[in-house]
């Protein structure tokens, strides 16, 4: 038993694309804006418009924020457009939904600007676990650009990757 062991997958050609990899670091913030309603469903707008323009907009500086409203009020399209309007001079980015909706746009934006030809005509594995919230929607973006260049796309590790897509040639 004194073979050498080989790493056969340090060894492949399997070239490994890895949502984590651009997952954007940085804080993401919810605003809820059924704070601002009475009793949590009703706009009365001269007081909606007195609460924001006392509202410490201070503490979203440089983060990723998501505008929402959590309760069954109906709101008017301006409210969330207002609530943009103070937030996005100090925010990063700012979309109207959930947190996973603000990371979904987040991959939709990165996604768009990489450059796939690196694997071109090659098998690459499109790694499935990670240790951040890589939305589901992120995974079939990427999917979509891959099948564009390379030769085949498994998904998950290399160990016990699910074939996705092949290249017919």
């Amino acid at each position: 038993m004194s073979e050498e062991i080989i790493n056969k997958v340090a060894n492949s050609v399997l070239e490994v694309f890895d949502l984590e990899d651009y997952y954007p670091n940085g804080v993401r913030t919810q605003i809820d804006i059924s704070q601002w309603l009475y009793e949590g469903f009703l706009l009365k707008e001269k007081d909606f418009r007195e609460a924001l323009k006392n509202h410490d907009w201070s503490q979203y500086q440089g983060h990723f924020v998501a505008v929402n409203c959590s309760t069954d009020a109906i709101i008017p399209a301006w409210a969330s457009i207002l609530v943009t309007v103070y937030v996005s001079p100090l925010a990063r980015k700012v979309v109207l939904g959930n947190l996973s909706d603000l990371d979904t746009l987040l991959y939709q934006e990165i996604l768009t600007d990489i450059d796939y030809s690196i694997y071109q005509d090659k098998p690459v594995i499109l790694k499935g676990c990670s240790k951040k919230p890589v939305p589901e929607t992120a995974y079939i973006i990427a999917i979509q650009k891959l099948q564009r260049v390379a030769k085949s796309v498994m998904y998950g590790e290399a160990c016990s990757a699910v074939p996705l897509f092949k290249k017919v040639v």
